[in-house]
C-alpha cells in the first residue's frame, strides 16, 4: 500500500475515515435528483475545508464517504460541516424533504479509521455498495 504522507505548518500525517451517516429515520429521500446535488455540495464542503474526499457513495437511506482529514481539523468538525450544508442547501431545493422530515439527517453518525484493512480493499467496499 502506499503511504501519501500529508504535511502542513505543525505535522505530518495519514488520516484516513470511513464515514456513514442517515437521513432523519432512515427515509430513502436520497434518490434522483437529489442524491446527485449531495454528491457536489459533499465535494464541494471538503474542497472548501482544504480536506481529501477519496471516495463516495449515496445509497436512498445512507452516505457512505472515504476521506482524508487532518487530525487537527478533525473528522467531527469535517462532518458536522457536510451534515449542516448539505441540509441546508437541500431542504432549500427540494421543498419536499422539508415535507418529509423534520430535519434532514440524523444526529449521529458512524466513522472508522482505515488501517485493519487496505484502502484498496475499502474503496471497492464503498464502491460496490449501489450493487447490493
Amino acid at each position: 500500500m502506499k503511504y501519501e504522507l500529508k504535511t502542513n505548518n505543525n505535522i505530518a500525517y495519514i488520516c484516513r475515515y470511513h464515514v456513514v451517516f442517515c437521513p432523519k429515520y432512515r427515509r430513502k429521500v436520497l434518490i434522483t435528483p437529489i442524491d446527485e446535488r449531495l454528491k457536489t455540495i459533499i465535494l464541494e464542503t471538503i474542497d472548501k475545508w482544504g480536506q481529501e474526499c477519496i471516495e463516495m457513495e449515496v445509497m436512498p437511506d445512507h452516505v457512505h464517504l472515504l476521506v482524508g482529514c487532518d487530525p487537527q481539523f478533525g473528522i467531527h468538525r469535517l462532518v458536522k460541516s457536510i451534515k449542516g450544508t448539505t441540509s441546508r442547501y437541500l431542504r432549500q431545493e427540494f421543498p419536499q424533504l422539508k415535507r418529509r422530515l423534520p430535519s434532514l439527517w440524523t444526529n449521529s453518525y458512524f466513522v472508522a479509521t482505515v488501517g485493519g484493512v487496505t484502502l484498496d480493499t475499502l474503496k471497492r467496499y464503498v464502491e460496490g455498495q449501489k450493487g447490493q
